[in-house]
């Protein structure tokens, strides 16, 4: 259920998280990276109970185009789907130059819980497009899951999903997610500036596992930050938020909310993190 993070996941995975660097071995490119942050944030939404996350990632890229990869953190909260800890996503895709400046990425990415229900794993495939424009690098993306159980509103409200009885058992649907990103490096500075918009709009309700992708059936996050780099290491702060508001998001409680002190865990935040790149 996530942006990085990941190509949207792999935008999802690789937009979430800093660059990676790069080991040439042709015809093949293989890039990896740690990384610790204070809150692991998805579209805006945090997974891990606004605490600290470990996550990783590591991608193979042949000269063709085409590219696989892993990308996994830990979660907490309203990020455990189905009971599981953990998340780890697959993805691959195909990307190429169009036209002399700009590429068109298209791949598909499958959200896995280890250890958590059958019902919580789903797959969404996605298309980016990206560009530069002098100093400036430019990406839009669309991600279109379609429908599955994990993304059904099993259940109406969160008093339902407290006592474990389905609502609407077997229910199945879609999410859609479009983004931009842009971002900037300062010549010599190692200095890179960064900002992202994105809109969900999917499945309103809780899902078998209790949370959901779109948790308020539509809504906007964004992030605007600064990362240095200094090989191999990336660091990173920025600031998320969203226009989920308490009054939208009441039908949710108390799955939707820190379980430390109930706390809104969509509302703005400061992100830190560090990165390291091999």
């Amino acid at each position: 259920m996530r942006f990085y993070t990941m190509a949207t996941a792999a935008a999802a995975i690789m937009a979430a998280s800093p660059a990676l660097a790069q080991e040439e071995t042709k015809p093949f490119t293989i890039a990896g990276s740690v990384t610790l942050v204070n809150d692991y944030r998805f579209r805006g939404v945090s997974q891990s109970d606004e605490e600290l996350a470990v996550q990783g990632g590591i991608s193979v890229t042949h000269e063709s185009g085409f590219y696989a990869g892993t990308w996994g953190s830990n979660l907490a909260g309203w990020g455990t789907f189905g009971g599981s800890n953990t998340e780890l996503d697959l993805y691959g895709g195909f990307k190429t130059e169009v036209v002399s400046g700009v590429s068109v990425d298209v791949g598909l990415t499958w959200y896995m819980y280890p250890g958590g229900a059958s019902e919580t794993d789903f797959a969404e495939p996605y298309i980016k497009v990206s560009t530069t424009v002098g100093p400036v690098s430019l990406l839009g993306g669309f991600a279109y899951a379609p429908k599955q159980q994990a993304l059904g509103g099993w259940y109406l409200n969160g008093a339902s999903a407290q006592t474990g009885v389905y609502d609407l058992p077997g229910r199945k649907a879609a999410n859609g997610y479009v983004w931009g990103d842009i971002s900037s490096a300062i010549p010599d500075t190692g200095i890179t500036l960064k900002a992202h918009l994105g809109y969900s709009e999917g499945n309103q309700g809780l899902g078998p596992n209790g949370t959901s992708v779109s948790p308020t059936g539509e809504y906007l996050d964004w992030m605007i930050g600064v990362d240095y780099t200094f090989s191999p290491l990336t660091f990173g702060i920025s600031y998320v938020d969203t226009d989920i508001t308490k009054k939208e998001s009441a039908y949710l409680l108390p799955n939707f909310s820190s379980t430390k002190d109930g706390s809104s865990i969509a509302s703005g935040k400061i992100l830190f993190s560090v990165t390291a790149a091999f």
